[in-house]
């Protein structure tokens, strides 16, 4: 079974260029509901069978991934999104996981908080342990969510499987594979890496600790498989890193 580990939808995209396409002086489009045929389509066209999905952290939009899982359950597997500094964070996580939601995405640098920061993030990991959820934390390069100060919050948290987006790229990768390297429940994510970044990772960590990421529509699924079968040769532990990994950690039959 393929399953990507990370991907976006988005319902409401307001007036940002980011969500909307639109080149500076142009009105937004007005708005359309998203089509969920435009993410299961290219999946369909890179042999995709099942995707992780979340909004985009400017603009959270939990009932709309909710409602995307439950509308299509075999294909595609919500990650919802809190700010931890709110007073409803640990309520909404609640709520998610009553709702079936698999997985908690965090993005310190767009939400404005450290995420070495125990105080705020201990409760929404221990709150993920007892629901069994998996936690992503977006980590391009930024001083808020380094790796070594993911690390820092993960190790005392090993029943939370922690994902690190991105595997800290771009000059962060070293640190983020030394970091998945001895701490047994991080694992890092593809999505925006290099080619050698994921053979750099796959000959320290080995294939269990990596899985494949488009994050779409930014990317592909057909493109990131090829990088895939670039770095991986091995058909066993290719298929750990498309799909036999995450299927593991979210406890997804197969």
């Amino acid at each position: 079974m393929i399953i990507d580990a990370y991907n976006t939808t988005q319902n409401v995209r307001g007036r940002s260029d980011y969500l909307t396409g639109a080149r500076p002086g142009e009105e937004p489009p007005v708005h359309v509901p998203f089509d969920p045929q435009r993410i299961l389509s290219r999946m369909d066209a890179a042999g995709v069978d099942m995707a992780m999905v979340c909004s985009l952290a400017q603009r959270i939009e939990n009932d709309f991934i909710i409602e995307l899982q439950q509308a299509y359950p075999d294909r595609l597997i919500g990650f919802g999104q809190v700010l931890p500094q709110d007073d409803n964070a640990l309520a909404e996580i609640e709520r998610m996981a009553a709702a079936g939601i698999r997985g908690l995405k965090l993005h310190p640098s767009m939400h404005g908080y450290h995420v070495a920061d125990h105080g705020l993030l201990d409760p929404v990991f221990r709150l993920c342990a007892e629901f069994g959820m998996t936690v992503l934390i977006n980590a391009l390069d930024d001083a808020f969510c380094a790796p070594f100060a993911i690390e820092e919050i993960a190790k005392d948290h090993p029943e939370v499987p922690t994902i690190i987006a991105h595997m800290g790229a771009v000059w962060n990768v070293p640190e983020a594979i030394i970091v998945a390297e001895r701490r047994p429940n991080v694992y890092l994510e593809t999505s925006a890496t290099l080619l050698a970044d994921v053979r750099r990772a796959y000959a320290r960590v080995g294939a269990e600790k990596i899985v494949m990421g488009s994050e779409w529509p930014g990317s592909d699924f057909d493109l990131e498989r090829m990088k895939i079968a670039k770095a991986i040769a091995d058909d066993g532990d290719r298929a750990l890193i498309e799909g036999g990994n995450l299927a593991r950690i979210l406890r997804i039959p197969t």
